[in-house]
């Protein structure tokens, strides 16, 4: 991220100066204690970062601060400048003054810009719409998030990034003094988060109370005044940005000093059988322009025991990689593939035949691709392999139940009991689940996109531990990110991709964050 911070004098801490105080908030679900006792104040004109680990109540706590569980149903109070505040609904939030900005954004596609930003709150007189003072305001709350587009611009049109200053325009318009940012860059180009991240603390200047919540440490030096950290549902620690630094944030975080995620690969595998996979002129037309390729005569070799990092910017066709090596290519592929030293082959025709051959993919989006979230960790973790536990047309789901608490173990999976319901837990824990699916058939060769996207640092240096751990076993690994630094401390090898073409392939000895920028950013 190129956005820095700015000498500015941070907001005193007065009582004049308080736009929003939590004190000893509870909050319990059926089996769950989500909050323990979380204090946390607001203040006017500050950007006040919020950080933890998945499950350490920040979701939970956010619900309440944006009317979603109503006044009752948790313990503690609320107070709005000074004033006891009992909100029951999102509409009593807006009422308050207070905006959530979502991580999953909440706007209709279909729908014009000036329509998402009225959406349920539309202007009209004698039942008529009111569009052109409705365009009117849109344009103003455009504007002031620095966003030149017409009113009546499709959202569907926007890029994300776009998208999420039309959801902070939205905002702007019910006249929120306190906006909360879940996680607001994490689909984001770094062009974008720095555009954004610039427009908070611009909003900060004119007397806004930003909330910001992210996983990114950079992003947080940069960007705020003060840090509140939870853990457990308790709130560990709270100060200006001056008393913290990276390494103590991450400390209170995980109640623990974190190893270093020591940003070192393991030792290669000594062997000399064959590669686990080589391709030869690998391609793959664009799904959705014709004339175009999506993946442009790719080369390779993966070998057993070996981290081979993929890099590139949005785009670059990484996703379309390792899904099109997992037979889930969109669209028409040529090239070949050779396993394990035999005879080369054609792609393979779907994900089931790459199965049979060894590969197994995580894919990038693990609640709509990975897990189904209503169903329980073991019905997860033995989506994959269903058939091995069939028995004359019926489940032995004893041996299932077997198979799946001894690799949740050996993942050191956190859940009360595998019978939960996979949507239950934290992003890192869904990730392991995930993993724990694929380890069950066995897998030769892992093909990981983004594997540690949304989770926090803790669960992020035990999913790079698991890694090094396949590989040090044998298995060959191809993993994809948009995070350099892990792919910098992980592989072996960097391939980096640029416009669906191999660029370069990165020797560790040549590894650099400018190296693998230059080649990613290379026409």
């Amino acid at each position: 991220m190129k956005f820095t911070r700015t000498n500015r004098r941070s907001p005193s801490l007065s009582k004049n100066n308080i736009l929003l105080r939590a004190e000893g908030l509870i909050k319990q679900f059926p089996g769950v204690l989500a909050l323990a006792g979380v204090d946390l104040t607001v203040l006017s004109g500050e950007v006040h970062a919020l950080c933890g680990e998945n499950g350490a109540g920040k979701s939970t706590l956010l619900k309440i601060l944006a009317g979603c569980h109503p006044h009752g149903s948790y313990g503690g109070e609320l107070t709005r400048d000074g004033k006891s505040l009992a909100m029951n609904s999102p509409a009593d939030a807006d009422a308050a003054g207070i905006a959530l900005v979502a991580q999953e954004l909440a706007l209709v596609a279909e729908l014009s810009i000036f329509e998402n930003i009225f959406l349920g709150r539309e202007l009209s007189r004698f039942g008529l719409l009111r569009k052109p003072e409705m365009r009117k305001r849109c344009a103003e709350a455009l504007r002031r998030v620095g966003l030149d587009e017409n009113p009546d611009t499709v959202v569907g049109a926007l890029s994300v990034g776009r998208q999420q200053l039309v959801e902070i325009a939205k905002a702007l318009d019910k006249n929120a003094r306190i906006l909360i940012l879940d996680e607001p860059t994490a689909a984001l180009t770094a062009a974008d988060a720095d555009r954004l991240n610039a427009l908070v603390r611009s909003l900060s200047e004119q007397g806004v109370g930003c909330l910001y919540v992210s996983h990114r440490m950079d992003e947080v030096f940069a960007v705020s005044d003060r840090i509140t950290v939870l853990r457990d549902g308790k709130s560990v620690g709270s100060g200006p940005i001056s008393n913290w630094t990276k390494a103590s944030v991450v400390a209170a975080m995980v109640g623990r000093e974190l190893e270093a995620d020591a940003a070192v690969a393991p030792p290669r595998v000594k062997n000399t059988s064959a590669p686990s996979l080589e391709l030869e002129n690998w391609s793959m037309v664009h799904p959705s322009l014709p004339n175009r390729y999506a993946l442009e005569e790719i080369n390779f070799a993966l070998h057993p025991g070996e981290i081979l990092g993929v890099a590139g910017l949005m785009g670059s066709g990484r996703t379309a990689l390792l899904t099109s090596l997992f037979g889930a290519g969109r669209s028409k592929l040529s090239g070949r593939l050779r396993l394990r030293g035999n005879d080369w082959r054609a792609p393979f025709a779907d994900p089931r035949a790459a199965m049979r051959e060894g590969l197994a993919l995580v894919s990038e989006d693990r609640k709509g691709q990975g897990l189904v979230l209503s169903a329980s960790l073991n019905e997860n973790i033995a989506l994959a392999t269903l058939d091995k536990y069939q028995r004359r047309g019926l489940l032995d789901w004893n041996a299932l139940r077997r198979n799946a608490a001894a690799i949740a173990q050996s993942l050191q999976v956190r859940a009360a009991h595998l019978d939960v319901a996979a949507g239950s837990l934290s992003g890192g824990n869904q990730q392991k689940i995930v993993l724990a699916k694929w380890l069950e058939t066995k897998p030769t060769i892992l093909l990981l996109d983004e594997p540690t996207r949304g989770i926090d640092v803790g669960a992020k240096a035990e999913i790079h531990a698991l890694i090094r751990k396949f590989a040090e076993a044998g298995m060959s690994v191809l993993v994809a990110s948009s995070d350099l630094p892990e792919l910098l401390g992980l592989s072996h090898r960097i391939m980096v991709m640029a416009g669906g073409r191999q660029r370069v392939i990165l020797d560790r000895e040549h590894f650099s964050q400018e190296a693998v920028m230059h080649a990613a950013t290379a026409t």
